[in-house]
């Protein structure tokens, strides 16, 4: 049995459990989110630790391009909450029959996305500096 639920979205709409959100629509559909948007499904779970794998779940999902096969329609791409559920449930049992192997990709993806958070930190306070330079020069 899976240890989260997927719903879509409604705005203004607030939870309790643990949660993270799924972007549905365009080209980014599959991408966890944080914060809500009004294009996206809600994944809701017991625990905190059940939110986390889940969403560094979805996280590798998105980053290897695994929802683009299931994208449809011909102006504004968007995936289903079905095929959506299928993905995220394939993976997760995947997951949960190769535990050990599994946790230590998760934890790799998220040593790696932190690096990158600190990475676009240092390149922001550059850019102040690169535009605090030339003006004190002019």
């Amino acid at each position: 049995m899976s240890n989260f639920e997927i719903k879509t979205h409604n705005v203004g709409r607030t939870y309790t459990k643990p949660h993270f959100f799924i972007l549905n629509k365009g080209l980014n559909s599959g991408k966890p989110l944080e914060n809500p948007c009004p294009n996206c499904f809600v994944i809701t779970s017991q625990t905190e630790e059940d939110k986390n794998t889940v969403f560094y779940l979805c996280y590798s999902l998105y980053l290897g391009r695994y929802f683009k096969p299931f994208l449809k329609g011909s102006v504004i791409l968007f995936i289903t909450i079905n095929d959506c559920l299928k993905l995220l449930k394939t993976a997760h049992l995947k997951h949960i029959n190769n535990r050990s192997k599994s946790n230590n990709n998760l934890n790799k993806v998220k040593f790696i996305e932190e690096k990158e958070k600190i990475l676009k930190e240092q390149l922001k306070l550059i850019n102040q500096l690169k535009v605090a330079f030339i003006r004190s020069n002019f």
